[in-house]
């Protein structure tokens, strides 16, 4: 089964439903300093979208783009999508745990880069491009804006297959705590709201211990290379938090940052939280309780 896409405009409505009243609101985005940010929030009931910031800036997706590489892989597996058991396994890890090694699998397998170039026109994506011509096989510097993000989100919840969505959306719904590089990935989104919230988080350049595990890992693929790419940043730590929020899924959020040379991993989350916990996100209940930013080794 070959499945087809609907290219949506900017801020079409993704379903034909009956808007709530809102209260218009003044943009408060606290982007901490020396952050580099493109934000992208869109409320799938009103068809709007109640954030919007450097929307098209390329970042290089470090993890998120593990979103493409699964939707890819699903492509033609329709109409039941079933996977064997060890494939399934496969998958359901590199999507809630971010696993790397499940991402070089299919990257290696499914063609690398000729991955992003089927889903481009597939989704309708216009800011994504697969990795520099340098670096092939680092599906991690695939570049990808926030625009790009929510357009990938409302293909899967508002165009995909049933079958293919709950695959999908029940994964990132059971993301763990910790990934399996053993880097913690409750920030962002998961750090700022209530559940249900459903994310696909990425790092990029953090190579200290991390919340979860004595490792020094890095993100994408952990393979860093010290040179950067034109276009798109390749050295700044990268950390970005994407996906839906509320019931529903009502709002898809997607915040991606760059931050200064040296920045620790815990400064990072705290300054993305810091950033997100400001956003206008509807249907989305702030966590309760008094926060705190700190960070060092094993805090």
């Amino acid at each position: 089964m070959v499945l087809t896409a609907t290219v949506f405009a900017t801020a079409a409505p993704a379903r034909a439903r009956t808007p709530s009243p809102t209260t218009p609101r003044t943009s408060s985005v606290n982007v901490p300093p020396g952050v580099t940010a493109g934000i992208a929030v869109y409320d799938r009931q009103t068809g709007t979208f109640t954030e919007q910031s450097n929307v098209h800036t390329q970042f290089r997706s470090a993890s998120v783009v593990k979103l493409l590489i699964a939707l890819d892989h699903l492509w033609d597996q329709g109409p039941g999508y079933g996977l064997p058991s060890d494939e399934r396994a496969r998958l359901d890890s590199m999507l809630r745990s971010s696993d790397d090694s499940a991402a070089d699998f299919y990257w290696t397998e499914d063609g690398g880069s000729a991955i992003i170039d089927r889903m481009i026109p597939r989704l309708g994506l216009t800011d994504t491009a697969g990795p520099p011509a340098a670096y092939p096989g680092y599906w991690g510097y695939t570049a990808l804006s926030a625009a790009d993000a929510v357009r990938i989100y409302r293909w899967i919840l508002d165009s995909a297959p049933a079958a293919l969505r709950d695959i999908v959306m029940g994964d990132l719904s059971d993301s763990t705590r910790c990934g399996v590089d053993g880097f913690d990935q409750r920030f962002g989104i998961p750090a700022s709201f209530q559940q249900p919230w459903a994310v696909k988080q990425g790092s990029s350049r953090f190579g200290e211990s991390s919340d979860c595990a004595d490792t020094t890992a890095s993100a994408s693929g952990r393979r860093v290379p010290t040179a950067s790419g034109a276009g798109v940043d390749l050295a700044r730590p990268a950390l970005h938090t994407t996906g839906t929020v509320g019931a529903g899924d009502r709002s898809i959020v997607a915040v991606f940052t760059l931050h200064p040379q040296g920045t620790t991993f815990g400064a990072a989350y705290s300054a993305l939280d810091t950033l997100v916990r400001s956003l206008n996100v509807p249907g989305a209940v702030p966590r309760s309780g008094s926060r705190y930013g700190t960070w060092g080794a094993h805090v």
